[in-house]
This record gives C-alpha cells, structure tokens and sequence, in this order.
C-alpha cells in the first residue's frame, strides 16, 4: 500500500492520465449536434463532462456541482472505454474494477465493495438480474447501447436504498425519450471486429420526434468465440449478445411521458467448468433471457412550492439457464416489480431539496439438481430526503433514509430488516481553482437471500456455498478530497476511511464437497481504508493539435476485526497514464496501467502477481457535415499480451484475462 500512496502522490503532483471520462474531462463539438444529443453529450472538446447532469442523483445537477464523488464516462471516453460486460467498461474510472469470468462477466466493484453492495441500475431503476447472487452471472445491461454511464463512489444508500452502500453504476439510454431531438430525427451505428476473439458487434439507435411525441428504438448483436490469451486460446469462452428495445412518449411544456419494452439475450460458457472429453464431463454454459418494461414520467410545475415530479416503474421477468453440454441444469429466475417516486420542491428558506419514495417486489427461484438458494420473496419500501444550501463559499449537502425490507424463503422463517442511512457532506471553494470537500456517511445493508439461504453446490462457479443467519451491516465513511482546476493542471485526491460492523463476507473454508470448494458467508468487522488521485496536464494547444497527459492511482486496504485477517478478493492497487492527442479529424491516445501484486490475502486466497496492461486508440472522422459525423476506429487492447489476472476474481487461476487484441471498425452519427 505505501507504494501505491507514493504513486498516487506523484500522480497528484506531476500530472494525469484517464481517457477524459469524469468531472474533468472534455468532450467535442465537432459532431453535428443531432449526433451529440443522441450521445446524450457525444465526442470531445466542446464543453466539459462536468457540464452533463447526473441522472442518478436529484436536482439535475451536473459532476461538478455534487459534493459527493461521482463519474461519468460519456461520449470518445466512452466509445474508447466500452467492452463485454459493465465492470470492464468503467474498470478504468479511479477507484472501480471489475470481477471477471473470462469476458462475459464482469460486474463492477467500487472501492473493494462489489456483488449486492454495488446496485447496478438502468435510467435509476434496478437491473434486477442474479449477478449478485453469484461471480458467473452477467449483467443484464448493454454497454454499447448507453449514452453515458455515470458512478456514485461510496454509500449511496440514501438515494437508492440497502444495496447501494457501495456505490452505484448507472446506465443511462434513453429508451424513455425525455425529449425530441433537435432536428426531429437523431441516430447511431457501429459495426467492429476484434482479433482475440474473432468477435464481431454491430449496433443501432435512432430516435424521432416533435415537441409532442418522441420514439426510440435500439438493437444490438454480439457473437465472440473463444478468445486468445497468452499461450493459447481459452476454451468455454465464447458469448453471444442480443439487445434490444422499442419507446416512446408523449411531450409537452408540462414534461413527459413514456413507456419502453426491453429485452436482453445472453449464451455464454463458463471457463471455470470447460468439461474434459476424455473424462466424459461437458462444458458448461448459461443461456440468459431478461425483458424489462418501464413506465416514465416526469411533471413541471405541477402545482405550487413543486419544481418537479419524476416517477419511474419497472416490471421485469429474469431466467437463466445453466447447461451441462445439452442438458439444462439449475434455472435461476426472477420476477421483479419496482418503482420509484422524486419530489422536487421549490427553494425553501434557501434550501433546495427533494424527497422520495421507492419499493420493490421480487420473486427469486432456483430449480434444479444444484439448486443452492432456495426460492425467496424479497419485499422492501423506503423514503428519503436530500437538502442542499450554499453559505457562500461553502455548499452543504444533507440526507436521511428509512428502508423496511422483508426477505422470505419458500421453508424457513422470515427474516425482517430496517436499515437506516444518514449523509453529511460539505465543499468549500476557498480559491477560484480549488475546492476541499468532507463527506460522512452512516449506512446500513440487509443482507441478500444467497448470502441468508444459500446451501450446496454451484457448477457453473465452481463452489459449494453455504449461507448464515446474518445481521444487517452498519458502515461509517469518512472522506476528504481536494480538487483543483486550472487552465494548464486539472487534478484531484481524495482519501477515505469506512468502519463496517457486521461485514458479510464469502469465507473461503479449505474444506472441499462434492469436489468442490466450500465458501460460507460469515461476518465481522471490518475497515476499509484508501485513495484515489487522478491529475491532467494540458500540453499544448495549437494547429497540430492539443496534447494531455494524464495520470491516475487507486489503492484500497480491507482488513477483518480480532485478527481475523484481510477481507477475500480485494483489488490490487494500480497506477497509469495516457498521453492524448486531438486534431480536427484525428485522435490518438497511448496508456499504460500498472496493477500491483495483490499480497494482502485472506485465508486459503494465493497472491495475485502484478502485471501492465498498455492500451491504444486511434480514430479518424472521414466525414463531418450538417447531416452526419462518420468516423472509423482501431482500439487496442493488452498490446503486450501479459497474463492479467484480477485479484478480484474467483476464477483468476483459471480464466485469465484475453491477450493482445485490436479491434477496428466504423461509427456513424446523424
């Protein structure tokens, strides 16, 4: 960890390197501007990212102007960061990495919390997929469809109840049109191939619409084979992708209205279980199959003292299916209904503020031979409020939340939880270019159903897990960051302290049944202690082009309470940067990202050995009119093919990371 402060350090101090993705990064206004609004803000250069509202968070305000930590990753920075699966895809924003089963899979872990601590969200409603049930399940949300993704780093229990006191991954698409686009009609394609893999993606969006009607429509398809890693090809790897979704809305000077039907289609084989032809054993593989519908609206001015109503409903039905070769195995499936109200009053004796509502109803079930958490109904309501004044130079953000949650087994005793979180944040701008924020958090998590009910094997994992009779999770944060924004240096660090009492935690036990590796979700205190710093340097402007290097770090320390060691699967510190280059027609960019051995295991863990994923990016608009913006690519990816195994992942042993891979291709806006 001393290594990686001193990195963080020098990143602060001499410079940075994210591909432009969070508060600070830019954006470009060369694409015509039906092409940026269907990007939500599209390419590079323009305006600032800060500039972009954070849907996830009330008040339509933007990155910057929130005291909490938040990022987003929108227009080149995401078009250049997009991969397989969500964690991979914001993987490189400080403080996220990803858990990993080969490419498919990969959920995001903020700041060493991942799993039912991190909610993951579609347009701020749950995905409602089994992702958190298990490290082989994949996230039912589409990367290559989002028109930005945005991060709330730290518990964001207040806002979205329990099982964000991690953090939150929003997916923003817009498959509910909020708005018509400017020029009545808007849209997106693109079409790549990769080399590891012999994948090939291709994708469509358009949007349509007057100042009284809006229509969406989105699709995407993915099919990658088994993908290349140094030494050969990994077997049972290959995933194949079908996405898709039709909306529309009514719209007025009072707002809007909408409804949007989704579905989402995965097969994917599992690396951990490539069968052995020679023992008669099959590979393993899940067929997924999720649709989503989602009703929307948002009122202006409704009635006096109101600026706003937002409501959002979802129902959605989940299955997936784990086969032996041809033979179905265990079903997992849920069936979900959700919603979630925002209030957002006028400015009250100079405070502005909203207050809100948000329930659930979810059915999970499991069938089959290796059925290892039984069929629940979970049921949960909470409220919160969120205030916010300014006393001149310094802005204080306050928050509270009450949540009653039941969890239900088919046979057993319910189990009756009621989590509270309360939220204290300040930023005081005491320069022009500088601003130091203070956030405290009290949060508190009922546990999930796999982690209370969960008992017997899991194929496709690999593991025989065995759940406890757990109290919910109570988390005290602490963090202190400093930002500072200048024409030439743009940078920022934060470092944070979170105190659990009642940690659940996946206990490797070395004992072994059924062949299988046996894990119990067990409890403890824990603390978790790290940072984060990320710092640009504009070089140089002029007619050859501009030039930023960028560099950034990210550290977390978790240890268990009475010597009990360190919390299992923690991420390896890391360091990197990137040197950019932009033209009118052009840009480039060239990175590094070193990942430290990971040797501050739990029990029965073996070390993680460092390893430097170097990355490049290259793209060139060949057409730039009033009409649309056509513009062909070539990414590059682990160019020195290392053998990257994440210490997050339960299958590191097995199911490295893919090698060297350029991908090319074309994207069109108009």
């Amino acid at each position: 960890m001393r290594r990686t402060l001193l990195a963080l350090t020098l990143a602060t101090t001499f410079g940075s390197a994210l591909p432009a993705m969070a508060e600070d990064a830019p954006q470009d206004a060369s694409a015509p501007a039906s092409a940026r609004e269907t990007q939500g803000k599209s390419r590079k250069n323009a305006e600032k990212l800060d500039a972009i509202v954070v849907n996830a968070v009330p008040l339509g305000q933007s990155a910057d102007q929130i005291v909490a930590p938040v990022a987003v990753l929108a227009g080149s920075a995401l078009d250049d960061a997009k991969a397989v699966s969500l964690g991979e895809t914001v993987s490189a924003i400080p403080g996220v990495q990803s858990s990993a089963l080969g490419t498919a899979v990969g959920r995001p872990i903020i700041r060493g919390l991942d799993g039912p601590r991190v909610a993951v969200l579609e347009n701020g409603l749950s995905s409602q997929d089994v992702s958190n049930v298990s490290q082989d399940h994949a996230v039912t949300l589409e990367p290559f469809l989002a028109d930005q993704i945005e991060v709330l780093k730290g518990p964001a229990t207040l806002l979205y109840g329990s099982g964000a006191i991690g953090g939150v991954v929003n997916v923003v698409d817009g498959r509910v049109p909020e708005k018509a686009p400017e020029n009545g009609f808007a849209g997106r394609a693109e079409v790549r191939s990769d080399s590891v893999s012999d994948g090939k993606t291709g994708l469509l969006r358009l949007d349509a619409g007057n100042d009284r009607f809006a229509i969406h429509v989105d699709g995407m398809h993915r099919d990658n084979e088994d993908y290349d890693i140094p030494g050969g090809t990994l077997a049972n790897s290959a995933v194949k992708t079908t996405s898709g979704a039709v909306g529309a809305s009514l719209l007025g000077s009072w707002g809007y209205l909408g409804l949007s039907v989704s579905r989402f289609m995965d097969l994917y084989g599992s690396p951990a279980e490539p069968g052995d032809p020679a023992e008669g054993e099959d590979p393993v593989h899940i067929k997924m199959a999720q649709t989503n519908y989602s009703l929307k609206g948002g009122f202006i001015q409704p009635i006096d003292g109101i600026a706003k109503i937002e409501f959002n409903l979802g129902h959605g039905a989940y299955q997936h299916v784990e086969f032996e070769g041809d033979t179905p195995g265990t079903t997992f499936a849920t069936t979900s209904n959700q919603g979630r109200l925002v209030v957002t009053h006028e400015e009250l004796a100079g405070w502005n503020g909203a207050f809100g509502v948000q329930t659930q109803h979810r059915q999970f079930s499991a069938v089959g031979e290796e059925t290892f958490v039984p069929a629940t109904t979970t049921k949960g309501v909470g409220v919160f409020l969120t205030e916010q004044r300014d006393f001149g130079p310094v802005k204080v953000e306050l928050g509270a939340r009450h949540d009653k949650q039941t969890v239900q087994p088919d046979s057993g005793a319910r189990r009756d939880y009621n989590p509270n979180s309360f939220s204290a944040g300040a930023a005081w701008r005491f320069a022009d270019q500088w601003h130091l924020s203070l956030n405290l958090d009290h949060a508190e998590r009922a546990p999930s159903e796999e982690e209370l009910f969960a008992n017997g094997p899991h194929e496709a994992s690999n593991t025989f897990e065995i759940g406890s009779d757990l109290n919910k999770e109570k988390s005290n944060q602490a963090e202190l960051g400093l930002h500072f924004h200048g024409d030439v240096v743009e940078g920022k660090v934060a470092v944070y302290y979170n105190k659990y009492k009642n940690f659940i935690y996946l206990a490797d036990t070395g004992e072994v049944e059924d062949d299988l590796p046996v894990r119990i979700w067990s409890q403890n205190d824990a603390t978790f202690r790290g940072a984060e710093a990320e710092a640009t340097f504009h070089l140089s402007k002029g007619t050859s082009g501009n030039w930023d290097l960028r560099v950034f770090g990210d550290t977390v320390r978790a240890t268990l309470s009475d010597g009990a060691g360190n919390v299992p699967r923690i991420p390896a510190g890391r360091v990197g940067s990137t040197l950019s280059w932009t033209a009118d027609s052009l840009r480039a960019s060239l990175g590094a990202v070193r990942y430290m051995k990971q040797d501050k295991i739990a029990a029965f863990e073996t070390d993680t050995a460092g390893y430097t994923l170097v990355n490049a990016h290259f793209a060139w608009t060949f057409v730039n009119d009033e009409r649309s913006q056509w513009e062909a690519f070539v990414d590059g990816n682990n160019l020195t093919n290392q053998n990257a195994r994440p210490a997050t992942s339960l299958f590191k042993d097995v199911a490295p990371m893919p090698g060297r891979n350029v991908s090319v291709g074309v994207r069109a806006f108009f």
